[in-house]
């Protein structure tokens, strides 16, 4: 019986995975080439370097159980110079952002590309400020792959100025729905949760989108204040996705979701834990177990003494006996929000006014679109726009 070679083996997986030989070599530490002179029988690797292969493809298995990734960011920089925070740690050119004389959090001005953030502020105290929130960190994502980096290498660039982390999001994709939510959601109210918590609040999506009670609408549940620097969220969602997009249940690749939001020394701690061991579930799950444990009520014993529930138990096996990696998902920046937009509350009255056109033999709308102008902003977007190839993305990287 002849049997394949493990690069060929590797090369499969890589492939079935749908991972690229430069996002494998990025997560391993090696050159695309050499990927490519090792799945072709040309170099022989180490077998420390196989497994780590191996390891690192693993994170990728889209039949894994859990994955975890950064769903926000914010750092604040010691400085009053955008130029440093884009150009130096970012790696991005300053002169394809979009600027704007307004900020959040006090700030005076920002620069814009797509989700990713940067706030100035004049006052030294203040600084820049760096906000990535989800869509943020998928399209900062696609920046590192294409400069070769990870969230490690950027955060090296981080301690290297000084940066101070003001909030990091860990969140845990549950992708077989191991997490019951109304389960964990009825243990809170009957004090089967045991945390250093002291408050939770839980609600179902249709109570903030509709105003009305019924049924198969999704939940979530806040442990912790959400003043505290330490809090979590675990919420159903496939049922955000349906209830944003009309994605089906069905369809949606992740069903629960559980984010542990760090804020000042929590979040600074948490990135120096994933920095030392590399480790993302090991950070992750060390959080979690240290805050929460969901137990089966016995009268006949102490609270303390309660068994932890077997569904709970379950999800802390998954995350002791298998190590689950930090997971990117790159994606480029589209102007999807804005088209989603359009046809939802644009769209219809041009519709009717091309209707009106066509009823009265008139060019109003025809010439309206070919007299409008595009502003700078717009024009900035659409080069923006433009810059999203694997072509031009270089010149994101620092040239010199």
């Amino acid at each position: 019986m002849n049997h394949m070679p493990w690069y060929q083996v590797l090369k499969d997986k890589r492939l079935e995975y749908g991972v690229s030989q430069n996002k494998l070599a990025v997560h391993v530490g090696i050159t695309r080439q050499y990927i490519s002179e090792i799945e072709t029988g040309k170099v022989t690797p180490s077998d420390s370097l196989q497994n780590a292969l191996f390891e690192v493809l693993e994170q990728f298995n889209p039949d894994s159980p859990l994955e975890i990734l950064f769903d926000y960011v914010r750092i604040r920089f010691i400085t009053t110079d955008p130029l440093l925070v884009i150009e130096d740690i970012l790696q991005l050119k300053i002169e394809y952002m979009l600027h704007e004389d307004f900020a959040f959090y006090s700030y005076l001005e920002q620069y814009v590309f797509g989700d990713i953030v940067v706030m100035v502020s004049p006052d030294e105290d203040k600084g820049c400020l760096l906000e990535l929130k989800g869509k943020g960190c998928r399209q900062f994502e696609n920046f590192l792959l294409a400069q070769q980096r990870t969230w490690f290498d950027f955060f090296v660039d981080v301690f290297r100025v000084g940066g101070v982390f003001k909030r990091i999001d860990l969140a845990m994709n549950d992708k077989t729905g191991i997490l019951d939510i109304p389960l964990l959601t009825k243990k809170c109210h009957n004090e089967e949760c045991i945390s250093v918590f002291r408050s939770f609040k839980s609600y179902r999506s249709g109570d903030l989108v509709h105003g009305e009670d019924k049924p198969d609408m999704g939940n979530t549940l806040y442990i912790g204040s959400l003043k505290s620097d330490v809090y979590f969220c675990l919420y159903e969602k496939d049922y955000e996705q349906f209830v944003k997009y009309g994605i089906s249940l069905e369809d949606t690749e992740v069903k629960n979701r559980l984010e542990i939001r760090l804020k000042n020394d929590r979040a600074y701690h948490a990135i120096v834990d994933l920095m030392s061991f590399e480790d993302a579930g090991r950070t992750a799950f060390s959080i979690i177990n240290r805050y929460i444990r969901f137990v089966d009520k016995d009268e006949k014993k102490r609270r303390s003494s309660w068994k932890v529930n077997a569904a709970w138990q379950h999800f802390l096996d998954l995350g002791e006996n298998r190590k689950i990696s930090l997971t990117t998902k790159p994606e480029p920046y589209t102007i999807d929000k804005t088209l989603r937009w359009l046809a939802r509350q644009v769209a219809p009255t041009w519709k009717l006014a091309t209707k009106l056109d066509e009823v009265n033999e008139t060019t109003v709308m025809k010439d309206m679109l070919q007299q409008a102008k595009l502003t700078k902003r717009h024009q900035k977007l659409l080069m923006q726009q433009a810059m999203m190839t694997d072509d031009v993305i270089r010149i994101f990287k620092d040239e010199d």
